[in-house]
């Protein structure tokens, strides 16, 4: 039998509306009624952050209502905003709220937040995409709030891993290790770790990440959380630039060919199992419209 997570029933409030496509105040209404599961997901959880220099990035998934599921309502495009566009997602940055709006990059003691639509959630996951999958692996004391709903979702996370997830984790390495050298059409943002070391060392950290948590999740269908060492050490000297780029980067190539292999040879099935899915979403969304009084 699988053993359930436990119920944790912390604080599902979320910072105010603004002026962006998936921010309105009636998305963060939904977004906070509806949530069955939200964590910390970004560099706190995975053990590689550095003091006083991070964010904090969460994730959750909700269930919206019906009328937003079965039927047209919308919600409107960003606080303020006559457009309206289908319910996805809550997405807000604290960082917004300096001089500067939407331009301004999270920093020490932000807060970065996205509450998907659960359906939207379910999708990406099945996808294999590495940051959806990895709310299923967040350890309790990580756990903003999670209720029975949230707590099967997370007891059945080897439904949704598959072999689908190598290549993402492959695409998301790769990117990655495009934007810490720089390589054409790459973005990076923050020039000044360029300056200071060579290369976008948290880029790079990223990069070296997602090909060890994507071999573990291969070999394994889990993501060990946080990154167990001697790897975390590791991965924080990569942040801090102490590594030289040629040994980052044979490091990263390492991973890369470690991953690629596990694509046709890993532990875990080739398909997610959909039927499971789809039955959660249905079993869900109905058990919450029943408590909603519609």
């Amino acid at each position: 039998m699988t053993r359930r997570p436990a119920v944790i029933l912390g604080d599902r409030s979320l910072p105010p509306g603004y002026a962006h496509p998936h921010a309105s105040e009636e998305a963060r209404r939904i977004a906070e009624a509806g949530t069955g599961l939200r964590a910390q997901v970004g560099s706190g959880v995975h053990g590689t952050s550095i003091s006083g220099q991070d964010d904090r990035d969460e994730m959750g998934v909700c269930l919206e209502p019906a009328a937003f599921v079965t039927g047209l309502a919308q919600v409107p495009a960003g606080a303020g905003s006559h457009a309206t566009v289908r319910f996805q997602q809550y997405h807000r940055h604290t960082a917004w709220d300096r001089p500067g709006g939407l331009a301004n990059r999270s920093g020490a003691g932000d807060l970065d937040v996205v509450v998907y639509s659960a359906r939207k959630w379910a999708r990406l996951a099945c996808e294999g995409n590495p940051s959806i999958l990895l709310l299923l692996f967040v350890p309790d004391d990580e756990v903003v709030f999670r209720d029975a709903c949230g707590a099967e979702l997370v007891a059945h996370a080897d439904r949704f891993v598959s072999q689908r997830a190598g290549g993402r984790f492959l695409g998301y390495l790769q990117a990655q290790r495009a934007a810490m050298t720089g390589e054409v059409g790459a973005k990076t943002n923050r020039p000044e770790l360029v300056a200071a070391h060579g290369y976008d060392s948290k880029f790079a950290m990223h990069a070296l990440r997602l090909g060890l948590q994507g071999i573990e999740l291969l070999s394994t269908g889990q993501i060990t959380l946080p990154i167990p060492e001697p790897d975390r050490t590791y991965l924080r000297s990569v942040r801090r630039g102490e590594i030289a780029l040629p040994e980052v980067l044979a490091a990263i190539a390492d991973v890369e060919a470690r991953l690629t292999a596990l694509q046709t040879g890993s532990a875990v099935p080739p398909e997610p199992d959909r039927a499971w899915v789809d039955d959660w979403l249905h079993r869900s969304y109905l058990a919450y419209w029943a408590a909603l009084g519609g």
